[in-house]
């Protein structure tokens, strides 16, 4: 009697496991079949393996600027790093960035937001496969930042920027929700003014190095409603560069107020270049 109760309850047992490993081979195909039909369901099919998005901030921001988007790139597979920049000067900023690449290994997609346009330029890193420029400044060899800047005429809403007694430049607080981020929320634009940094002077004085967008695939957003950087210019700035121009009517931080079409722009970067 003892041995056929162990018997039964060995078969029930032997079954139970035999349906649960069809189970899980089921689920295991039906989860193939929806990553051949999506590719961007997997993250392994997304990026390759150990590639890192690394997003510069502008003048009078920090890494925080970016908070928008770097959750949604790490939910498509990406590594992500906010490159801190001192903003002192271009030598200084290009070593800075310098630094922050060493701390990745593998691809890198280069994406800069305005000034920072001109820092990450500077990069002689082969590991780094494109360039992404939101509404961001690009000096070539031996121009300056000031001199992009000012191409065109400025809008009427761009603040005067006026150096400290420390040659440091700092932004009007109402500059944010006038020109700076005038798409995005009240709270957003206070809380922007709130963290900014200064700029050095000597930032946009400094000629430019050779760029890296001479040799390496670019991209660029065009914000065509930026009062900051008059939107001839940044077409004026994507067409010398060669970049591939996505343009969207955006402010002059859409990070902030669109971030959805920012991220748009990097993935494509991505996908297109760290494939190669």
């Amino acid at each position: 009697m003892e041995r056929r109760k162990f018997l039964g309850a060995l078969t029930a047992a032997s079954l139970e496991i035999a349906v649960d490993g069809f189970l899980t081979e089921l689920v295991r195909a039906q989860n193939s079949a929806q990553a051949a039909k999506n590719p961007q369901s997997s993250k392994t099919s997304k990026s390759p393996e150990n590639s890192t998005i690394v997003l510069v901030h502008a003048a009078w921001a920090d890494g925080s600027c970016w908070g928008n988007v770097i959750v949604p790139l790490q939910q498509h597979g990406f590594q992500v790093m906010c490159a801190p920049i001192p903003m002192t000067s271009l030598s200084d900023d290009a070593a800075a960035l310098s630094r922050a690449l060493e701390r990745t290994s593998g691809p890198v997609v280069l994406v800069g937001h305005a000034y920072s346009g001109a820092a990450i330029a500077t990069t002689r890193e082969d590991r780094v496969k494109s360039l992404v420029y939101i509404t961001a400044l690009a000096p070539d060899e031996g121009e300056t930042v000031a001199k992009v800047f000012y191409h065109d005429e400025a809008s009427p809403e761009q603040p005067k920027m006026v150096p400290d007694s420390h040659n440091l430049v700092w932004m009007p607080e109402d500059a944010f929700r006038r020109a700076l981020a005038h798409k995005a929320s009240a709270d957003q634009a206070s809380i922007a003014a709130a963290v900014q940094r200064p700029i050095a002077v000597q930032c946009i004085q400094e000629p430019a190095p050779k760029p890296a967008w001479k040799t390496k695939p670019t991209w660029y957003l065009v914000a065509e409603e930026d009062r900051m950087i008059n939107p001839k210019t940044q077409r004026f700035m994507a067409d010398r560069m060669g970049a591939k121009v996505r343009p969207h009517p955006v402010d002059h931080t859409p990070m902030y107020a669109d971030p959805k079409v920012v991220i748009e722009v990097i993935l494509e970067a991505a996908r297109e270049s760290l494939s190669r």
